[in-house]
């Protein structure tokens, strides 16, 4: 499905607005078959007060692809079924992209706490202990306090 991009103050491609006469036109369908494919629930256009039926850029789309599908080769019940599919997949999609930013936040919180807890264990080293005056070495004694109540 293509999007056409729209001018500041016209309407969103979910806004109803275009009656069946224009709808067929920018379709290229009949009015009776726009009909039809509301009432098999292809494209389910808004509704006025009165219950006339206007249609978004959206359902003009959508319209725009049925014909495409029928023309094709492909049935109502088929093309029925594309469109759930596509819709599936579109909400799928979606899904995955909340999961993945999901998934780059806890790693990040992960990242973070594996960090500071690092920096929290250097913090629990005692401190270094020369040897006494009397030894000739030059070495230094490191203490590190363990959470499982042993030395390390």
């Amino acid at each position: 499905m293509t999007t056409t991009p729209r001018m500041p103050g016209q309407p969103g491609p979910e806004v109803p607005v275009y009656v069946i006469s224009v709808a067929a036109e920018l379709t290229g369908l009949h009015p009776q078959t726009l009909r039809a494919y509301d009432r098999i629930g292809l494209v389910r256009p808004g509704r006025t007060g009165g219950g006339g039926r206007r249609y978004s850029w959206h359902d003009i789309e959508m319209l725009r692809e049925v014909a495409e599908l029928t023309a094709s080769g492909i049935g109502l019940e088929g093309v029925r079924r594309i469109l759930d599919l596509e819709n599936m997949v579109t909400a799928l999609r979606m899904r995955v992209a909340e999961l993945e930013e999901e998934l780059a936040v806890t790693q990040f919180a992960h990242e973070q706490a594996v960090k500071q807890n690092q920096q929290r264990n250097q913090d629990k080293n005692l401190p270094a202990v020369r040897a006494t005056a009397g030894t000739t070495g030059q070495a230094i004694t490191v203490w590190r306090r363990s959470t499982r109540g042993g030395h390390i």
